[in-house]
């Protein structure tokens, strides 16, 4: 054995390459300087030019690594959206908004905060993600179809480099030769669903190749084609759908058509001609209260709004039911309901005893069994404008300190109460206000607890006076009445089903394994035909040694081969040669195990006869290091 000796190095002296000594080429020529070094200072880097750089850029783009950064800014670029109030869902708050925030309000509009789903920052990062993923797509999609129309890899020289090799042995007396095995190992792995390839068929040594498991690429190609499905459906939604909510109160109609939305948010490319002119109205609201277990004691449990739908003016009626999470499809749209409450009945009429506002005013709920606030606004009231605020109670109780509430969400014993104003509204400014809101610093009251006229307490059918010939306000009765969103969404149905493929894509690319699989037989020279196969998964893969032993059973059970294994590292002393009275099967070997067989004779005296129960030692040729080898590898 020899002994290292470490001997240190020398620097090169300052100029001089580092291969070479002072004054010498690589060759040993004084005199002369290195020739690579030379080159090296002498060589000038081409221009990269327009087209390269275009190149370039395309190529980083379309990479997965860009595409996945890009998703994720989508992601951060979509939270000021939850931060800002949004001018498409409610201008009037963007407007409050920037008022209440002079010092960056606008700086915060300039930089399109208030539109951040239609801001061009958003938008570009948008296409740039749908642009980066199908440059992604696409070359992977034709290169995967290239590759299930090519032929599988070419057979290993050395199988038992593989993670998965076994040998098994087929007697002489089988009467099965090596092309005849190749064929029916090649039957056994298409049952499988492999596809294979036999090469040198009629040749000494017959070999074969097997691949499966190309749904993996496939799934992974759906995946994300699915998910360029998905952003094409999410921006049809956004261009071209659009939302709105609407008050229904029994008896009332809604028309689609921009004027009989309460609220209404349109998508970037709307047109008012996208709106189906159908019409909707509400017969009968029912609402189903829990009346049995003491702790949910008043409990809504079901609402029921009975409907009389029209598809065009002109189509015949048709009575629906209009459920919690059972919306109605009108003209391509779906109609959901969100809320209910109490509307009271009142007329008002101003101090000249004309009839200013008659009608249902809807009560927003504030609190427990139905509790809810109510706003009155007259702007026809003559001579001055009047206004009331209040709430109604469905079931009205006073406690011993005066204070009302509301003891049963049934209409049991309703009652209105309210304080009246009058003053000037500013209605007449075009400004926009909150139908539930009342501004009082303008307005002058008439009645309030407070005051000596005290509050306006009224119950069905009673009516009240205002002070200083102001006018009246009666009770007529109580209506209630249904919250309901409407949206149009083109692209949901196609969103949904994208999504769907793109779960299962994902979950092909996941549980598929993309396999390879190699069989080569050979003829011994005692009659027995010799078969050896090794596997390969692309990746990892935890059930390639199951997938060998259902491949080595099934080329057992085929031949009629004995299912009982010994291992080569405790076979007995190799005997001379001769035909085994049954056939015996081996499995895989330790590759400290196989290579020595490989790579030496049997034991015997300068000899390399092989043992019967071992492939001969020309079977199985060494390519250890060779390119084919790490090609296949």
């Amino acid at each position: 054995m020899s002994e290292r000796v470490n001997v240190p190095k020398k620097s090169p002296a300052p100029g001089t390459a580092p291969d070479a000594t002072p004054g010498t080429a690589p060759g040993g020529t004084p005199g002369t300087t290195n020739p690579v070094a030379a080159a090296k200072a002498e060589a000038v880097l081409p221009t990269l030019g327009p087209l390269g750089m275009l190149r370039w850029a395309w190529t980083q783009l379309t990479s997965m690594r860009t595409a996945l950064f890009l998703l994720l800014m989508l992601a951060v670029a979509a939270v000021p959206g939850s931060l800002f109030p949004q001018r498409p869902a409610n201008p009037s708050i963007v407007t409050q908004y920037i008022k209440d925030h002079p010092d960056y309000g606008k700086l915060l509009d300039s930089l399109q905060l208030y539109d951040v789903y239609s801001s061009a920052w958003f938008s570009a990062i948008y296409i740039l993600l749908f642009i980066s993923l199908i440059g992604c797509v696409v070359p992977r999609a034709i290169a995967h179809y290239k590759a299930m129309r090519s032929q599988p890899p070419r057979t290993p020289a050395r199988l038992s480099r593989l993670p998965e090799y076994g040998t098994l042995v087929i007697p002489a007396d089988a009467g099965i030769p090596a092309s005849a095995a190749i064929t029916d190992a090649a039957g056994l792995l298409k049952k499988r669903g492999y596809r294979v390839d036999i090469r040198n068929h009629d040749g000494a040594r017959p070999s074969l190749g097997a691949e499966r498991g190309f749904l993996r690429e496939v799934g992974n190609l759906v995946f994300h084609s699915a998910l360029i499905g998905v952003l094409i459906s999410v921006a049809a939604g956004g261009l071209f759908g659009y939302s709105g909510q609407r008050i229904l109160v029994e008896g009332d109609t809604f028309v689609n058509t921009l004027v009989g939305y309460d609220q209404f948010t349109p998508g970037t490319n709307f047109q008012s001609s996208q709106l189906q002119p159908y019409s909707v109205q509400l017969d009968k609201f029912r609402i189903t209260f829990d009346r049995e277990s003491k702790g949910k004691f008043g409990q809504p449990i079901d609402f029921t709004a009975d409907v009389t739908t029209k598809e065009t003016p002109d189509a015949p009626a048709k009575r629906e039911v209009l459920k919690v999470n059972d919306p109605l499809s009108l003209g391509g749209t779906s109609m959901y309901l969100t809320g209910n409450g109490y509307a009271p009945v009142v007329t008002v009429r101003d101090g000249a005893g004309n009839v200013a506002m008659q009608g249902p005013v809807v009560a927003k709920l504030q609190g427990d069994n139905y509790y809810s606030s109510i706003v009155i606004k007259v702007p026809d009231a003559k001579p001055e404008q009047l206004a009331f605020a209040g709430f109604f109670l469905p079931t009205a109780f006073v406690t011993e300190q005066g204070v009302s509430f509301s003891g049963d969400p049934e209409l049991i014993n309703p009652q209105l109460s309210l304080n009246s104003y009058y003053g000037d509204l500013g209605l007449n400014d075009g400004a926009p206000q909150n139908v539930f809101e009342l501004g009082v610093k303008k307005l002058t009251p008439l009645n309030a607890r407070n005051l000596d006229t005290k509050g306006i307490t009224l119950a069905p059918g009673a009516s009240y006076t205002l002070p200083d010939g102001k006018g009246s306000i009666s009770f007529d009765g109580v209506k209630r009445y249904v919250g309901v969103d409407i949206h149009h969404n083109p692209g949901q149905l196609y969103a949904l089903i994208f999504a769907l493929l793109a779960v299962a894509g994902l979950v092909t690319s996941l549980y598929v394994n993309r396999r390879r699989v190699w069989v080569r037989t050979g003829t011994h020279a005692d009659g027995r035909t010799m078969v050896e196969y090794g596997l390969l998964a692309r990746g990892e893969d935890h059930r390639l040694a199951g997938e060998a032993k259902a491949i080595r059973s099934l080329l057992a059970g085929a031949w009629e081969l004995d299912e009982d294994t010994v291992s080569p590292d405790d076979a007995p002393p190799a005997p001379a040669p001769a035909a085994p009275a049954s056939a015996a099967s081996q499995p895989a070997p330790s590759r400290g195990a196989d290579n020595g067989r490989a790579d030496t004779g049997a034991a015997g005296a300068g000899g390399t006869t092989s043992s019967p129960e071992q492939p001969a030692a020309g079977f199985i040729q060494s390519t250890a290091g060779s390119s084919e080898s790490k090609k296949d590898q």
